[in-house]
């Protein structure tokens, strides 16, 4: 049976993104008790939530913590409270008061109170020497933060910005220790202390995470699970691993064949659901290094690339699929595809993107051009990506050599700056061009500004879209700023995903959404053996 809930279809409807009939998923009692296990393709490159970027954190990490807001999965994208019981934003925007649940409990008996959610947001915010925030661009409109009491937390804001409580409940806003912050140590990039429905029991690095249900929960009989484990897995281990019962889910998406092998395989005994993810790959030039410092060069290794056609060919094969900019496609500030394809990289005639590619590079003196590629290992959709554009140089005349290491040596590399080129990513937890863009920023303005430009007309622009409260007005310069991005191509996007999750019906209560991201605290979740 294919569907996307009811709900998240009418959400999608609106942005054009909704491809799938629905089908009503009828509720029943949840069972308490049972161990979940899921497929993770990726490994945690540290514990810390404000510092990471990947999956791979989120999905082991983040049942062990509580958020101040969150989105409300079933419910895409509405917002919901989390530690927060009640909120209330002053009448001119220029605060936003909290209430927080009482009886809150840290997983080492503490109490969690409003000193605890501030330190948490100040680490955010405004990072310590030592410390990587790396999403604190998003937050430079965030002023003092007060506490007045143990249950009351109120953030005061510099400026009026769009989406406020968006931004507040981010699913990598962990609410950590106040106490254990101020201690320093390993907490919490190497060691778990949190107050979600789960606590930490141990971590076999490359094999598999475990955790068990925190009894002192403060949401009333959740969690349901007694627990889960987590392993980390190659990509084609999964597959298998659903059908032999190895594994009761995979959060993350599968390719179209992959899905098809498991509905023959298990027939009614799995749901399928399907929509436009926001995520997708990109390029990144290294502007640090020649020749990726001139925009000819740049702008011809983007041409070069058939992002219509490649859409087509690996959408039946693998996760890549849609041809959009930096918003994504078919979303309320994407750039209309009339407008798209009158930019660099963007042409719907491939011959003649590829033959404007080698006049460029014969212009900026590069013909012949080689480098190293650098890539992300054992993930499909990066592995696919990067065979197909290395494929589109190669017919202009550039040699690339594919290096693909895995997780934590790839970044690693990637925020040190030693790559040529590299495939990367964008994605996050909702549409939102504040989210959207925060890789494109120059490297001053953001830690994942991996190309290292000092562009500030993007910085400028960027600026302008989040404080700008009109949509339709908001829209216009998002567009703009797209425009600019892909023109001046410090960095590209590649292709969107299409996001495809085989779901074991056993796996009650979680709740399909366009972001890998929500829907991960594992407190409503049951099994239905």
């Amino acid at each position: 049976m294919i569907f996307t809930p009811r709900k998240l279809a009418s959400a999608l409807t609106v942005l054009g993104l909704a491809t799938l009939p629905t089908t009503a998923v009828h509720a029943s009692t949840p069972k308490r008790g049972g161990t979940l296990t899921f497929a993770v393709v990726s490994s945690p490159p540290s514990y810390d939530c404000h510092a990471e970027i990947t999956f791979g954190m989120v999905h082991p990490v983040l049942p062990h913590y509580s958020l101040l807001l969150k989105i409300d999965a079933e419910n895409y994208p509405k917002i919901a409270g989390d530690l927060a019981e009640s909120w209330v934003a002053a009448p001119d925007g220029s605060s936003y008061t909290f209430k927080l649940h009482r009886n809150v409990k840290f997983h080492d008996g503490s109490p969690l109170t409003s000193a605890d959610v501030k330190a948490s947001y100040e680490r955010i915010i405004r990072p310590p020497a030592g410390v990587t925030s790396v999403r604190k661009s998003y937050y430079e409109d965030f002023g003092d933060i007060e506490t007045p009491d143990d249950h009351t937390i109120v953030f005061k804001m510099k400026n009026k910005i769009a989406g406020v409580l968006e931004l507040l409940a981010s699913p990598f806003n962990c609410i950590y220790s106040a106490a254990k912050l101020a201690k320093g140590g390993e907490y919490p990039a190497r060691e778990i202390m949190g107050s979600g429905a789960f606590e930490y029991v141990d971590h076999v690095r490359g094999s598999h995470w475990t955790a068990k249900r925190f009894d002192g929960f403060f949401k009333k009989d959740l969690p349901y699970l007694d627990g889960f484990k987590a392993f980390f897995v190659k990509s084609p281990a999964v597959v298998p691993g659903l059908i032999g019962g190895q594994f009761d889910a995979e959060f993350r998406f599968r390719t179209p064949p992959e899905r098809d092998r498991l509905v023959e395989r298990m027939g009614d005994k799995v749901n399928v659901y399907e929509t436009a993810l926001i995520a997708g790959n990109i390029i990144i030039f290294n502007t640090k290094r020649k020749p990726f410092d001139d925009i000819r060069v740049r702008q011809a290794l983007s041409h070069a690339i058939d992002r219509w056609t490649g859409g087509e060919q690996l959408g039946k094969v693998s996760s890549q699929r849609f041809t959009g900019g930096v918003n994504r496609p078919g979303s309320l500030m994407a750039i209309p595809e009339a407008e798209l394809v009158k930019l660099p990289g963007y042409w719907k005639d491939g011959q003649a993107a590829k033959a404007e590619a080698q006049r460029l590079l014969k212009e900026a003196g590069h013909e012949g051009l080689s480098f190293k590629f650098l890539n992300r290992a054992g993930i499909e959709s990066y592995t696919a990506g990067g065979i197909y554009t290395i494929d589109q140089w190669r017919r202009i005349g550039v040699n690339a050599t594919h290096e693909q290491l895995e997780t934590k040596l790839y970044l690693d590399n990637l925020a040190k700056g030693n790559f040529d080129v590299a495939m990367e990513f964008i994605s996050d937890y909702l549409d939102d061009p504040t989210q959207n863009f925060v890789k494109f920023l120059s490297k001053a303005a953001s830690p994942l500004g991996y190309s290292g430009h000092e562009d500030t007309r993007i910085d400028e622009l960027y600026d302008r879209q989040r404080r700008e409260l009109d949509p339709a007005k908001r829209t216009m310069i998002a567009r703009e700023l797209d425009a600019y991005v892909l023109t001046t191509a410090y960095s590209v996007p590649f292709l969107w995903t299409n996001r495809i999750v085989v779901m074991p019906k056993v796996v009650r209560g979680w709740h399909f959404t366009p972001t890998h991201y929500l829907s991960q605290d594992l407190a409503d979740v049951w099994l239905d053996r």
